[in-house]
């Protein structure tokens, strides 16, 4: 086990020195930013950054001083050390890549244990950064110690900025007149007014006024430009949407603080004429920095046990919006908890037949292989060490998952252990439907309002 010592104020002579180097990362100064609070765009703007005098990102310059502090506080004096007073003088800026040699010089020795250090950062070109003083004073008793082992850092970045090709997608399209069904609680009329405030939807309000009003007032959302209609209950809100939609005065659902079965069960209802000759299945797009692309997970809300049609029309749903907001042939792995046929596991005799309609054109747009376990279907590593030969294995765009209990589990999982956001929608019905987890946020529900904006807006210049 690695140990840290200390140098004790007795054993410490002037002229004594100590020091280290590390390389400045982009991981460096996001976790400073994160740790200080300290957004100057000079540091975490790139476009800011390229603008300024300096022509790039620079690091916040207390990161230097905290590597000083880094070799006072664990080599010279080291553990037991108290910092009493320290000054800087910032010579040169500290870009990405440069290599910090950081250094401590003891200058004197004082009373009551009191050291004086000269303390000094340069570059790689042996150039002055960061020069000052510290007076510390000095531990009396030899410390030794195990050198803490830190847990290992992630750094996940915010939805919008993997959902950003979405929100640029949608920018400049007409917004989407939409019902919100039920905005009862604080994420989902907020969510709505974010989406109107960035000209994604034009809400209509659908639901009990006095508690919309309520929940806006304690939340101070404004909301006195959207339309509201009234409604006594949830079942009525759902009902009175559907029927907005249907008669062209809308052209989305949103859902907001009412059970999925709930809304569906008017959506469904064929004296509105929202059904077409689809299957009507759920779509999330996946907030999943670690993956290299944009995810997609179907079915994991609508259809409970999804037979082998259901199945088609769940996967053309989902390739149909995948390639209207990529616009690429999208890959879909079918999901099993194995990646061979087996007679016992019908999700694997399903995929396959998937597969097969898929060639002789049932199904089109997109590329299909399965049966494929979760490993393999996003990692390639994973699908090699098991002799998969595939174009989809280790680079899905799609994972259809074998009925909505799996589906639904997989989604918890991402979210509550990986904290994996999922922006959602439904289709297969004569109008996108907005669909997020009532757990999920503003944000997400935003970005969904972006995607349903993208379908509808695209799906109806091709059928011009």
């Amino acid at each position: 086990m690695e140990m840290i010592r200390n140098k004790p104020y007795d054993s410490i002579t002037v002229g004594d020195t100590a020091s280290l180097s590390r390389t400045l990362t982009r991981k460096d100064i996001q976790l400073f930013a994160i740790m200080s609070g300290d957004v100057n765009p000079a540091h975490v703007d790139e476009e800011y950054a390229n603008s300024s005098q300096f022509h790039h990102i620079i690091a916040h310059g207390m990161w230097g001083g905290a590597l000083i502090s880094t070799v006072l506080g664990t080599q010279l004096p080291g553990p037991g050390t108290i910092y009493l007073k320290q000054d800087f003088t910032f010579r040169r800026p500290v870009s990405l890549g440069d290599n910090l040699t950081v250094s401590v010089t003891v200058l004197e020795k004082r009373d009551h244990h009191h050291i004086l250090l000269d303390c000094s950062c340069t570059n790689q070109d042996n150039e002055v950064v960061i020069e000052g003083q510290a007076l510390v004073k000095a531990p009396t008793e030899q410390i030794d110690r195990p050198r803490a082992v830190l847990p290992a850092v992630e750094l996940k970045e915010e939805s919008v900025g993997r959902y950003q090709q979405f929100m640029d997608m949608a920018k400049g399209m007409s917004p989407l007149k939409t019902c919100v069904i039920h905005p009862v609680d604080l994420n989902s009329l907020a969510g709505a007014v974010d989406a109107a405030e960035d000209n994604l939807i034009e809400p209509i309000l659908v639901g009990p006024r006095a508690r919309i009003e309520q929940v806006a007032k304690e939340n101070k959302l404004d909301i006195s430009r959207f339309e509201l209609v009234d409604t006594p209950h949830s079942h009525a809100a759902a009902e009175t949407a559907v029927k907005l939609v249907s008669s062209g005065q809308a052209e989305a659902l949103m859902k907001g603080h009412l059970h999925t079965d709930e809304m569906m069960h008017e959506v469904l209802n064929k004296e509105y004429g929202l059904r077409t000759g689809r299957g009507i299945s759920h779509i999330f797009a996946l907030d999943a920095p670690s993956y290299h692309k944009s995810l997609f997970l179907t079915d994991a809300a609508i259809n409970i046990r999804p037979n082998l049609a259901t199945k088609k029309d769940i996967i053309q749903n989902a390739i149909e919006l995948v390639y209207t907001l990529t616009n690429r042939t999208p890959k879909v792995a079918i999901l099993s908890a194995v990646e061979t046929v087996e007679e016992k596991i019908p999700s694997t005799l399903d995929a396959t037949a998937l597969c097969k309609m898929a060639e002789r054109g049932q199904i089109v747009g997109g590329l299909l292989d399965g049966p494929l376990a979760m490993d393999n279907a996003i990692s390639a590593d994973a699908a090699k060490a098991k002799a998969i030969m595939s174009q989809v294995a280790g680079d899905a765009d799609i994972l259809v998952a074998p009925d909505l209990e799996s589906g639904n589990m997989l989604f918890k999982q991402m979210r509550y252990l990986s904290g994996i956001e999922g922006a959602g929608i439904v289709l297969g019905a004569r109008a996108p439907i907005i669909l997020t987890s009532r757990a999920g946020g503003p944000l997400t529900r935003k970005v969904s309002c972006a995607m349903a904006l993208v379908y509808q807006r695209k799906r109806a210049e091709q059928s011009l």
